[in-house]
C-alpha cells in the first residue's frame, strides 16, 4: 500500500501530457468517460482563446487498469496535444508581466523564456483535471459529491442558495459558458468578458468548490502537513494565476467577532445515520475544517484568479538580450480563464480529499477501504453508547 499521489509532465507545445497516479487501490472501476468529461469541461466556458479550438482533449490509459478495473500498479495517463511544435517556436526575449518569464529566465540562467513559459503554462492543468477526475469516482462510492463553479468575475457577482445540492449547482451551472449556477448574472459575466476581449485586454474572478458527503475525521491536527485546510490551499492554490484561496467564511473571519464566526453544535437522532453522525451546525462558516480535519459539514473552499498575463496590447518589458525598453510579446492567449479554472479547483480539490480519505481508510483493495469505512461510521455512531466507556474505546 502506497500513499496516494501524482505528478505531471509535458510541456504546453511539447507531444504530450503526462500525469502518473500512484497508491489507487486494486478493484476501482475507472471511469473514463468521467475523465473525459471533465477535460471537455476545461477546455470550454466562455473567454477561451484558439488553442482550445485546435485540442480534442481525450484520455489514454497506459498502464495500472486491466479490463476497466484498477490492478493497485501506477496509473500511467496521456493527453496528446495537436498543437505540438515546441521545437519550431519561435524564442520569446520579452518577458511578458505577471508570467513566470522572467523569473524562469533567470533561474535558468537564459535570455529566451520559451522553456519556462512551455512548462509553467495552464496547459499543464489537463493533467491535473485527468488525475482528479479519476478519484472523483471512488469518492463518490461513498457518497461524496465534488462540484466547481464560477462565483465571481471581475465585478458581476453571484448568489448563491445554501440550500442547492451539487446535483442542483451543476445542473444550473451547466445551463450557460460562464459555468455559473447564478443564471440572473451568467449573461452580465459573457458580456464582462466581451468587453474586456474588445479593450485587448483580460480578466480574473474567484471560484468556489463545494464537496459534501464527508465523513468526519478526514486530516489531523498531528502533523501541520498532516492539515486538510493546509493540502486543499495548496492545491488551489498551485493552479495557474491563482493569488488567493479561502476556506468557508474565510479572509472575512479578520473582520468578525468569534460569535460571529464559530459554528454552534447540535446534535439530531434522525440524522445519526448521516454523513455528520447526528450532529449539527446551525451555519458552515469553518468550510466544513476544523484543526485540519473534516468535521461532517461541506468542504468550501474558493480561489481567486488573476486576470491572465498575455495582453493583446501588450504591457511594458524589455528585451533580455538588448536590455533596452519594448513591449512584451504575445504568445495566443485566453481573455478569461476562470471557469476552466473552476473545473480544474474542483478536481484538484478532489484528489487532495481522496488522499486523505485513502489515508484514513487505508488497504491494499477496495474490499478492505468499504470494510475500514463501515467499521468507522459504526463506532463513531456508537460513541457515548454504555459499551464505549473509556478503557473500551480502542476495541476491535
Amino acid at each position: 500500500m502506497s500513499v496516494l499521489s501524482y505528478r505531471t509532465a509535458g510541456e504546453s507545445h511539447g507531444q504530450k501530457l503526462i500525469a502518473l497516479i500512484e497508491g489507487m487501490p486494486r478493484g476501482f472501476r475507472l471511469d473514463e468517460n468521467g475523465i473525459n468529461r471533465e477535460l471537455r469541461r476545461r477546455q470550454g466556458g466562455y473567454g477561451r482563446g484558439g488553442r482550445m479550438a485546435i485540442e480534442k482533449d481525450v484520455v489514454n490509459i497506459l498502464s495500472g487498469v486491466r479490463q476497466g478495473r484498477t490492478i493497485g500498479a501506477p496509473i500511467a495517463i496521456e493527453i496528446t496535444n495537436k498543437d505540438w511544435r515546441i521545437d519550431q517556436a519561435p524564442e520569446v526575449t520579452r518577458p511578458r508581466p505577471g508570467h513566470a518569464d522572467l523569473a524562469g529566465s533567470l533561474k535558468w540562467l537564459t535570455t529566451d523564456c520559451r522553456e519556462t513559459l512551455e512548462r509553467a503554462s495552464a496547459r499543464e492543468t489537463a493533467a491535473r483535471v485527468a488525475a482528479g477526475a479519476l478519484t472523483r469516482g471512488l469518492l463518490a462510492e461513498f457518497g461524496m459529491s465534488v462540484v466547481g463553479f464560477v462565483r465571481r468575475i471581475y465585478d458581476v457577482e453571484a448568489v448563491i442558495d445554501p440550500e442547492w445540492s451539487p446535483t442542483q449547482i451543476a445542473e444550473l451551472r451547466d445551463t450557460n459558458e460562464a459555468y455559473c449556477p447564478d443564471t440572473s448574472v451568467a449573461d452580465r459575466m459573457i458580456e464582462t468578458i466581451r468587453m474586456a476581449k474588445k479593450d485587448k485586454d483580460t480578466l480574473g474572478g474567484v471560484v468556489e468548490v463545494q464537496i459534501h458527503g464527508l465523513p468526519p475525521g478526514l486530516g489531523s491536527c498531528m502533523r501541520w502537513q498532516d492539515k486538510l485546510d493546509g493540502r486543499l490551499m495548496q492545491a488551489i492554490g498551485s493552479i495557474q494565476a491563482f493569488k488567493g484561496v479561502e476556506i468557508g467564511m474565510g479572509f472575512e473571519v479578520g473582520r468578525r467577532r468569534g460569535s460571529e464566526v464559530h459554528d454552534e453544535i447540535g446534535f439530531d437522532p434522525s440524522q445519526h445515520a448521516s454523513a455528520t453522525l447526528g450532529f449539527t451546525r446551525s451555519r458552515n462558516n469553518a468550510g466544513g475544517l476544523e484543526g485540519g480535519m473534516t468535521n461532517g459539514q461541506p468542504i468550501i473552499v474558493r480561489g481567486a484568479m488573476k486576470p491572465i498575463a498575455t495582453l493583446m496590447k501588450g504591457m511594458d518589458s524589455v528585451n533580455l538580450v538588448t536590455r533596452s525598453p519594448e513591449r512584451s510579446d504575445y504568445e495566443r492567449s485566453d481573455v478569461c480563464s476562470v471557469p476552466a479554472a473552476s473545473v480544474v479547483a474542483e478536481n484538484v480539490a478532489a484528489f487532495e480529499v481522496a488522499r486523505a480519505f485513502l489515508e484514513k481508510f487505508a488497504g491494499d483493495t477496495m474490499l478492505e477501504i468499504t470494510s475500514a469505512y463501515d467499521h468507522f461510521l459504526h463506532r463513531a455512531r456508537s460513541l457515548g453508547d454504555t459499551d464505549q466507556l473509556p478503557g473500551n474505546t480502542d476495541e476491535a
